[in-house]
């Protein structure tokens, strides 16, 4: 019994660093439940739980620990990818430049601070970096400041073990800092989202319905088709209003003069859309002469899965539904965003139509798509490890740069959740199905970063505490704190106060350039939607690749005295 018990929990063989990984997972999801003054760290705990464990003395497997933190973190950035990727792209045209130079705000304050703080306090710019990369929690920065230290001083084998241990130190506080930043920006900023505005780039891409009549001879006895030939703005006919009667048209309707029609457009678009047709009108939806709801009493709205597979990457207007079956499609959501329904958009599986339209007809649309909610249960996970693979070959090609002997790379981190972005994104056009149910994606995440943060607590604690209460740890945990919570509060109040951003998109542009995605767990928590995974995955491949990046120059260029 005694060598059982000594085999399955103190030696550090394969079943014991199952055992050890999921015990501390679990201690740490339990205590995660516990709120401090109504706010929960959820499954940061886990990595507490970990440096509890180190710091008793368990030993796990170094191989066996290093696989499955290193795995479990690709998991998450990979699946991570894969979530965001369907809105990554249009979020970044609309407003992923914002977001993006916040983020490099951000990372410019963080790393100025720390050199000041190098020469104000005469910590060692080695261990700085190492502080740095634990208060942005950014392990790949850290694995490329060690290479660049032991590229300088190859033989400083202790200098590259003290930059890790900066960076556990500081690490715990990384997560904490940026999780008290939300709490302070919630508290100063959401109860007045309904006051402040969302930045204009985002604002005026929302999708927008508005009530205009026909005015423009130059558009009279023409039909929807060739009217759409005259602009390069994309917009739906959602439906026309003549003498009285309301009825869904087709690309071959004629508009004529006094026409009113129901357009659905981007909120930027507005002002082109009035002068082709001549007229807006204030809308008002309590108004007896047009009730566009009511009036034709056979037209229903429903929302349609895309579960077809050859329907997947293929163009909305190829499929030619609205001359077909009289219907008209409003809105396409994917991923939580809204798109317009133009011609040109590609559906992808697991994307939401909003169909109007007879009911017979609406239900043959049905058909065609798919919507059978059972065929998305089962997620395609010949896509995932394709992605994977790719994510890790990406994340090993070394990349030079000019003026430095030693490329960079993208890390185990950067690889994966670019390739996860580009297969959610364009996977549909090469009829490769990436989508995956909302539960069945959590449950990777959650599963990734899980043992990520349990494998990390347990690397990092046993040397943590004899560190933290030892006057230069006590320095240590001050400056994390400082390179932590400073550059967040300041951008997140620049981004609030003066660019307006939305309070989502703002706290995952936040997490996003501390490379935080325990803060970005808690944030999602604090609102409704997917906007702060967004806007994390917005801003995250870039401010990564900056942050690796930045690690090693400055090591070069400054030395690690």
């Amino acid at each position: 019994m005694i060598a059982w018990f000594d085999e399955t929990f103190l030696q550090p063989t394969m079943i014991q660093a199952v055992v050890i990984l999921s015990i501390v997972s679990a201690v740490g999801l339990y205590l995660g439940r516990i709120k401090f003054f109504g706010v929960s760290l959820g499954i940061t705990f886990v990595f507490f739980a970990g440096i509890l464990a180190g710091h008793l003395g368990i030993e796990v497997n170094k191989d066996m620990l290093a696989f499955a933190q290193n795995f479990g973190l690709v998991i998450f950035v990979y699946t991570l990818g894969l979530q965001v990727g369907p809105g990554f792209f249009s979020s970044l045209k609309h407003g992923g430049i914002v977001l993006n130079s916040l983020s490099m705000g951000i990372i410019a304050l963080g790393l100025i601070l720390a050199i000041v703080l190098h020469y104000a306090t005469g910590i060692k710019l080695s261990d700085m970096m190492g502080l740095l990369a634990g208060a942005v929690t950014n392990t790949p920065a850290l694995g490329a400041a060690q290479q660049a230290l032991q590229q300088i001083e190859p033989g400083n084998a202790q200098g590259v073990t003290d930059m890790a241990l900066a960076c556990a130190v500081t690490y715990p506080l990384g997560v904490v800092g940026v999780i008290l930043a939300i709490i302070v920006l919630r508290a100063l900023f959401q109860s007045k989202k309904s006051e402040s505005a969302t930045p204009q780039t985002a604002k005026d891409m929302e999708t927008y319905v508005a009530e205009f009549g026909v005015c423009n001879p130059a558009i009279y006895h023409k039909s929807i088709k060739e009217i759409m030939q005259l602009t390069d703005r994309h917009f739906v006919i959602s439906r026309v209003w003549r003498n009285g009667k309301v009825s869904i048209p087709t690309s071959e309707t004629l508009l004529e003069e006094h026409d009113h029609l129901l357009i659905i457009s981007v909120r930027a678009d507005v002002e082109n859309i009035k002068v082709l047709f001549g007229e807006q009108e204030n809308v008002d939806w309590n108004k007896e002469d047009i009730d566009w709801n009511a009036i034709d009493s056979q037209l229903i709205s429903r929302r349609i899965l895309v579960t077809r597979n050859r329907i997947n990457g293929v163009k909305l207007g190829s499929l030619r539904l609205r001359n077909l079956y009289g219907i008209n499609i409003t809105r396409v959501n994917r991923a939580g965003i809204d798109l317009l329904a133009s011609p040109n958009l590609r559906l992808q599986i697991g994307d939401k139509l909003t169909i109007v339209g007879e009911a017979n007809s609406v239900n043959n649309v049905g058909k065609i798509l798919g919507d059978e909610v059972k065929r998305l249960e089962n997620p395609n996970l010949l896509a995932v490890f394709v992605g994977l693979t790719l994510g890790m070959i990406l994340g090993s090609i070394p990349i030079g740069l000019p003026g430095m002997t030693t490329p960079v790379k993208l890390g185990i981190a950067g690889g994966p959740i670019i390739v996860g972005i580009l297969m959610g994104a364009f996977g549909p056009r090469f009829h490769l199905t990436t989508y995956a149910t909302q539960s069945a994606n959590l449950m990777m995440r959650q599963f990734g970063i899980v043992i990520y943060l349990a494998g990390l607590g347990i690397d990092a604690g046993a040397h943590f505490f004899e560190t933290v209460f030892r006057a230069e740890g006590l320095l240590w945990v001050g400056v994390g704190f400082a390179l932590t919570i400073v550059p967040v509060l300041i951008v997140g109040f620049i981004a609030a106060q003066i660019v307006k951003i939305d309070y989502a998109q703002n706290v995952g542009m936040l997490c996003g350039s501390m490379a935080n995605p325990m803060a970005l767990n808690y944030a999602n928590t604090t609102v409704e939607g997917d906007e702060p995974s967004v806007a994390y995955a917005t801003v995250y491949p870039l401010s990564m690749f900056i942050r690796v990046l930045l690690a090693q120059i400055v090591l070069v260029l400054f030395g690690a005295s």
